[in-house]
């Protein structure tokens, strides 16, 4: 009798491993091995309805199959990876003890859906073999100014001191220690009871370096000892990332934390250790220090968001990756690039955005960094609507053969999966079928299946140039391989959540 989740998976399994059938590997630069662990990811925004749900008040039917429909998506442009927004105003997608329900789900914050976005979200994404980043906006209360406005029971209503209107919005204050103990409690109430993959911030942070942020009265109590307002600012960015990770080593050590910044740390004309822009300072626009948590070890990865086209003056793409990928360099931070997809044929936008190939031309870049592990796309609506071509170009070009995510530098050593079993490949109709069996205690994440033409030995699985697919897991899988002939042979690879690989399978050669 198959399991429930055997059958579960059935549909999703379909959809992930034989959709799209994969083309014949190509690439213009000859030399090029595509790396077997790549980040491939989108961002998927709520607040203000960006991109999921598209609207407020629609069903929770309706909510589930727009949700489906960006996952398969991320399936069909080959990624591996969506960082989905479920906390984007102090509110939440998810039954939460310390916020209320998201007004972007039904238009009224504090109303029930009728369901568990967050529940819902994880459990079809892992279904299609993709990793689920909880994203989250730290200090953002609401995107608009009236704190009557909120819910009656929001925290902001109970504790109106911990509020900071600014700019039309209302914002947490970040140097009010309960504040920021708040706002850790609230968030890693979705990292223990969800089983996601990552905890992500975004760039957003202090909104503004003056004193039109009026956090005098905090500053009063609490800014003993620091030379100025902006130098406490930071202390209080830095121990918000800082006690962040540590929650996270000590509650779920498995899962990634890293955030994505704006940009640019610091222009060399500010600081000698800043790189070669003129554009705005996160160090000391939004108090923070971006550079220094990658040297401090605070992070599993970062991810800036390099939003520029090559050779855009003040701000070059082609002079942000080297200094990003020198920042990383020597330490254990992984480094993934932000994508600027909303760009591309944008006719707002300056010509250079107006070239099918330019973010292509982005990715062929970072290949010349070893530092960078992969990249995040920004949004998931331009992703999907593809304007002049520049995502099915950016995929032909780099994303022809499948990739796992990037193991976490301090989770490598752990105990990598059993060695799975090939049991047959056998062609059919639709082309070679092939059966993996799991061997080991726990399920694999997924099965990396490898096609050769030939018996292939240990190293030949290092990087992907015969990987053919990513299943989903199970304790045993079934996979059609449409380009599969007599006389390849098949491996498979089982993959656990960290993205560790096991010891190839045996081969099983087509007859």
């Amino acid at each position: 009798m198959p399991s429930r989740r055997t059958l579960l998976k059935g549909l999703a399994l379909a959809a992930a491993a034989t959709a799209v059938p994969l083309p014949a590997f190509a690439d213009t630069d000859a030399a090029y091995v595509p790396p077997l662990h790549q980040m491939r990811g989108m961002w998927i925004a709520s607040v203000v309805n960006i991109n999921w749900p598209s609207k407020q008040g629609l069903t929770a039917d309706q909510q589930k199959a727009e949700y489906l429909a960006w996952l398969d998506l991320a399936v069909q442009r080959g990624l591996n990876s969506v960082f989905v927004q479920i906390r984007p105003t102090a509110d939440a997608f998810w039954p939460s003890p310390f916020e209320p329900w998201s007004e972007y789900l039904t238009g009224k914050q504090g109303q029930d859906p009728g369901y568990d976005p967050l529940g819902f979200a994880v459990e079809e994404t892992h279904k299609r073999g993709l990793a689920f980043h909880a994203w989250f906006n730290p200090y953002r209360v609401s995107m608009q100014a009236d704190p009557a406005k909120l819910h009656p029971d929001h925290p902001g209503r109970k504790h109106p001191d911990w509020i900071v209107p600014f700019g039309g919005k209302l914002y947490y204050n970040p140097g009010m220690p309960e504040v920021r103990k708040f706002c850790q409690d609230a968030m890693m109430d979705a990292v223990t009871r969800y089983d996601i993959d990552g905890l992500h911030f975004d760039d957003y942070f202090y909104p503004t370096n003056t004193t039109a942020f009026d956090d005098s009265a905090a500053f009063a109590q609490y800014g003993a000892g620091f030379p100025d307002l902006a130098a406490w600012r930071r202390n209080n960015v830095d121990l918000m990332v800082q006690e962040m990770q540590q929650r996270v080593l000590q509650a779920k050590p498995e899962i990634a934390w890293g955030i994505s910044p704006s940009g640019i740390w610091r222009n060399k004309g500010t600081d000698p250790l800043g790189s070669e822009t003129n554009g705005g300072q996160s160090y000391d626009n939004l108090h923070a220090d971006t550079r220094g948590w990658v040297k401090k070890g605070w992070l599993d990865y970062i991810a800036p968001q390099l939003y520029w086209y090559i050779g855009q003056p003040p701000a070059d793409y082609s002079k942000l990756v080297p200094w990003w990928s020198d920042v990383a360099s020597g330490t254990r931070t992984l480094l993934w690039i932000g994508q600027a997809a909303y760009k591309a044929g944008d006719p707002a936008q300056a010509a250079e955005w107006q070239v099918p190939g330019e973010l292509s031309r982005h990715l062929t870049l970072n290949r010349e960094h070893p530092e960078i592990s992969g990249d995040i796309w920004y949004n998931a609506n331009d992703v999907k609507v593809d304007r002049i071509g520049s995502i099915s170009t950016a995929v032909k070009d780099h994303y022809q053969r499948p990739a796992l995510a990037p193991v976490l530098p301090r989770l490598a050593d752990g105990e990598p999966p059993r060695r799975p079993v090939v049991a047959y490949a056998l062609r059919r109709s639709g082309g070679v079928e092939v059966r993996a069996v799991a061997t080991g205690k726990d399920e694999p994440f997924l099965f990396a299946i490898f096609r050769f033409d030939r018996h292939a030995a240990d190293g030949a699985f290092a990087d992907a140039r015969n990987l053919v697919a990513v299943v989903p897991g199970d304790r045993q899988i079934r996979w059609t391989d449409p380009d599969g002939k007599r006389g390849d042979h098949y491996y498979a690879v089982a993959v656990d959540r960290a993205n560790r690989t096991s010891k190839p399978s045996n081969g099983f050669r087509v007859l």
